[in-house]
């Protein structure tokens, strides 16, 4: 893969090709047809995961465990041309394992008694239709007119290329249905439109040919499919992949923010909104550039304002927008206007000849600054560079501004940019809107639905705040030094983590050669462990090298059985089995230089180097059987690791976010919680009201002493009384300099602390830290955290908290945890070992606040 997968992406790929194991094995041994289903957000990477597994199927990989399958082929299968298009250039784009001829668009010049092994072949529903060439003179729908109907020169219809496929017993047919909510509604039933009728023939079988064995649909919204498999004749469902919207939150390909402008007074606002929208493009447009230029990259992203306008447009409102965009910002040039319009023409617009673009060329075309759409946005386009929208439908077109906005919700450049809301965010406005309407739009967007993933933060009418100027340097790099924690991945392997940050080490020229000592050290913990376990050893390769077995005797005469043991020479295929084996605890890289290593160490290897090469297969192969092997090798790889991340720890902060983003994921591929560094925060956007369901807005007080502030020094906050309770004493406290409200999004400046909770870590987000001066005039931090004990994972955050607390008592100078019981607050000192046992034993959090390891706040 060109890319390196989300730990999402990650688990959801592991889970897909598990399910793809089980039916190709169920397919090929008793002729049983599956379906399952993977479900993932707008903006999750779908087609990312889908070249990974296609990667796994076909040439196989040790990261999955998983064997190719050398009889694979994949149809991919949509409604839309120009969607399998995208996603083919997307599949491309993801592997550097699927080439250009592995990726096949089928044409109606299409003809092959069978698909070819190692392939995805593209269909969409119109290549399927009655009047295709692809079908025309298929004996099952000709009613006996085969063959005259058949074009000149064709052999083959795709029903029987499909149909050959299947009844072959070396190959494995798999269709992956794209988008497979849509032409799912009348499978179980007589379909009058063709679309659910072919859909129904490839997944039921039908008219002599059979059903694909293998189905695979991936959506954002799978429930129709899911019915349709329910009904269907004769499958098999596996369980469903669902990827956590959450996470793909976390992983920062989703902006965190929608900023909703909306007028404070009924009345016509087009005008005043729309020169307000250029300002905001204008602004995005300079500080895209600024970061550009501070990352020392010379490319920028251009981000764009979209128009949406009513299904039935005034031209001439259009045109009067545009005059008022052009008039407000002179320097945009006048050619930089599209359309998406179901028309497909160039249109007309007052003063402006506005040419049509298709939806998934916009994002590709950067002299596109202003793009007119209406509600009929094809399915799977998204445009990243999209970061305002100026919406002049009305309040009763909700769900189709949300529908637009959840097109507009990934990232840039696939990435957050660290502590800064105003790149991480998109800005709306509603001309025609007012806040009760509004309001419904931020709660429809923060609770996603449809294909629309759930947006963490809507904020209408929010201010934007930038560091206090009145922090000194002292107090920022007390909050830069505070470690803050990462989820643990599945799966994650130390030897793949090392190389990986070996790879990156030497792309940076922090250490030259980095691969090479990193595999030879490696080398080396494998050297000691032959030395040390030489007997245990011999055993292991006398077990590669032969197989045993018994032979049992039935005697018809007395009915009695008896047995005798055996013992073969191993063959070829067992020993490479074995050493595959071992190539998946080392990693395959490992295992082949060390193969080298071996072999060169053999007697005669200068003569005889390949005979030299079979035999050290034949050692990693006996070591791979070693008991703990993998623990002592693992070891050995997270110790170097550690010694690099720290020795490399400063230069690695020098370089480019997008660089320090890498080792950030790379120190996140681990099965156990790490420690990360926080990022600087260079801009917040913060709602100045309370937006409910229900009555008017409520303005928010505001507070000084913040880390950041607005332009008169303060910052606006919604707390509880709890919360406004500890804020209000740690502020008396004596030497209180400032205070941090952590933010609750997994942005980079957000401190993160790792807990279990029904066998699945998390992240706890401390809601305070408050930074202190002491008497000797260092600056310390304090985390204190109200939380109520109500909640079922109260009690597994304190024990995180409690762990934290344990092994970072150098960091901070208090970590106390306060909740309010029988009418007190009452406060858990985390940083004492007594209380932290007392917090690992207990069994349930209240219990914890109302005995004696507490005391009142």
């Amino acid at each position: 893969m060109k890319f390196t997968l989300k730990d999402y992406q990650g688990e959801a790929v592991h889970d897909v090709l598990s399910h793809l194991y089980k039916a190709r094995k169920r397919w090929h041994e008793d002729n049983e047809n599956h379906a399952f289903s993977l479900t993932a957000a707008t903006g999750a990477g779908k087609t990312v995961m889908a070249a990974a597994v296609f990667e796994a199927i076909f040439h196989g990989d040790d990261t999955y465990n998983f064997d190719r399958d050398p009889g694979a082929i994949v149809i991919w299968f949509s409604d839309d041309p120009s969607l399998n298009e995208q996603t083919r250039f997307r599949l491309m784009e993801s592997s550097d394992r699927l080439i250009h001829t592995d990726l096949i668009v089928i044409e109606n010049t299409f003809n092959r008694e069978r698909f070819e092994p190692g392939k995805v072949y593209f269909l969409n529903t119109q290549k399927l239709g009655k009047k295709s060439l692809l079908v025309r003179g298929f004996e099952g729908d000709d009613d006996g007119q085969f063959p005259s109907l058949r074009p000149d020169l064709r052999a083959y219809t795709i029903w029987d290329t499909i149909r050959n496929t299947i009844e072959d017993p070396k190959l494995t047919l798999y269709l992956v249905l794209d988008e497979a909510h849509r032409g799912m509604g009348a499978l179980d039933v007589g379909a009058q439109s063709e679309k659910p009728t072919i859909i129904k023939r490839l997944i039921n079988g039908e008219r002599g040919v059979p059903p694909i064995p293998v189905v695979w649909g991936i959506s954002a919204t799978v429930e129709r499919f899911n019915m349709a498999m329910e009904v269907s004749r004769g499958r098999t469902r596996l369980p469903d992949v669902k990827v956590d919207s959450a996470r793909v939150q976390d992983s920062g390909l989703l902006k965190d923010t929608i900023v909703l402008d909306i007028p404070d007074e009924v009345g016509k606002f087009d005008t005043v909104l729309i020169r307000r929208a250029t300002e905001k493009l204008e602004a995005s447009s300079n500080e895209w550039a600024s970061y550009a230029t501070q990352q020392g990259n010379d490319k920028t992203v251009v981000p764009l304002m979209v128009l949406q306008v009513p299904n039935k447009p005034s031209h001439g409102d259009i045109g009067n927008a545009l005059d008022t965009i052009f008039k407000e910002w002179s320097e945009l040039p006048e050619n930089c206007i599209a359309h998406v319009f179901g028309e497909h023409t160039s249109q007309t617009f007052g003063r402006h000849m506005v040419p049509y673009v298709s939806p998934e060329h916009v994002q590709d075309q950067s002299w596109i600054r202003v793009l007119i759409a209406k509600d009929a946005i094809s399915t799977g386009w998204d445009c990243p560079r999209a970061e305002v929208m100026v919406s002049f439908r009305s309040a009763i077109d909700r769900t189709h501004i949300t529908q637009l906005l959840g097109r507009m919700v990934r990232t840039p450049l696939a990435r957050r940019i660290p502590g800064n809301d105003r790149l991480n965010s998109v800005d709306c406005l509603l001309p025609s809107f007012d806040k009760a309407t509004a309001t419904s739009v931020a709660h429809a967007l923060t609770e996603g639905g449809n294909d629309t993933p759930p947006i963490r933060r809507v904020l209408v009418n929010p201010r934007e705040m930038k560091p206090n100027p009145s922090v000194s340097e002292e107090v920022w790099k007390k909050f830069l030094s505070l470690p803050s924690q990462t989820r643990p991945q599945r799966g994650a392997k130390p030897a793949v983590r090392l190389t990986a940050l070996a790879h990156e080490l030497a792309a940076d020229g922090l250490l030259a050669n980095a691969g090479k000592l990193a595999h030879a050290d490696l080398h080396k913990a494998l050297d000691v462990i032959f030395h040390d376990r030489t007997k245990e050893f011999a055993n292991k390769r006398s077990a590669v090298m032969t197989v045993e077995g018994i032979t049992l005797t039935a005697s018809l005469r007395d009915s009695q059985v008896n047995s005798s043991s055996f013992e073969e020479l191993a063959d070829t295929i067992v020993v490479d089995d074995a050493y595959r084996r071992a190539a998946r605890i080392f990693s395959p890289d490992v295992a082949r230089t060390y193969t080298e290593i071996l072999a060169r160490r053999k007697e005669g290897a200068e003569d005889d180097l390949e005979s030299a090469l079979v035999e050290a297969r034949e050692d990693i192969a006996a070591i791979g059987l070693l008991d703990n092997i993998q623990d002592a090798f693992d070891s050995e790889a997270k110790r170097l690791t550690a010694v690099w991340l720290a020795e490399y720890s400063d230069p690695i902060k020098a370089l480019t976010d997008e660089r320090q983003e890498a080792y950030r994921q790379i120190i996140a591929l681990s099965t156990e919680p790490q420690d990360i560094d926080l990022a600087k925060p260079s801009s917040w956007i913060e709602a100045t009201e309370k937006i409910q369901k229900a009555g008017a807005p409520t303005t928010l007080p505001t507070y000084g002493n913040h880390l950041l502030c607005d332009e008169q020094g303060l910052f606006p906050a919604d707390f509880n009384d709890w919360e406004s309770a500890v804020f209000e004493s740690e502020s008396q406290r004596l030497g209180f300099k400032f205070w941090y409200r952590n933010p609750s999004r997994p942005s980079q400046d957000s401190l993160g602390i790792a807990y279990e909770d029904a066998d699945e870590t998390k992240i706890v987000r401390p809601d305070f830290v408050f930074f202190i001066e002491l008497s000797d005039g260092t600056i310390a931090a304090d985390i204190v955290d109200p939380h109520g004990t109500q909640y079922s994972d109260a009690l597994p955050k304190l024990q995180g908290l409690a762990r934290y607390a344990n092994t970072h008592t150098q960091s901070y100078r208090r970590i106390e945890a306060v909740a309010k019981v029988g009418g007190k607050l009452r406060f858990l000192d985390l940083t004492r070992g007594d209380v932290q046992s007392a917090v690992a034993a207990a069994p349930n959090a209240e219990s914890l606040y109302g005995g004696s390891f507490a005391n009142d706040y």
